[in-house]
């Protein structure tokens, strides 16, 4: 079988291992043995949920960051 497709349950990457995959994955910066092992080893469930999370943690901040500036402006 190959290592991509391994059943959900054989992964052995947890919740917070597989949001600092996504951050790197966001961050843009991973060498390519890194993203191969990391994505060998992640569940698709944790993936999603943690990529979900990250992106309305990063809109949540730029719409902060642009009140911010918009009241500094005024």
């Amino acid at each position: 079988m190959n290592k991509n497709h391994q059943p959900a349950t054989q992964r052995k990457l947890n919740f917070l291992q597989t949001v600092k995959t996504v951050l790197w994955g966001l961050f843009g910066v991973r060498k390519g043995k890194g993203w191969e092992d990391d994505l060998s080893r992640v569940n698709p469930v944790y993936l999603i949920i943690a990529a979900v999370i990250a992106i309305m943690l990063f809109v949540l901040g730029l719409v902060t960051i642009a009140r911010w500036l918009a009241g500094q402006a005024i």
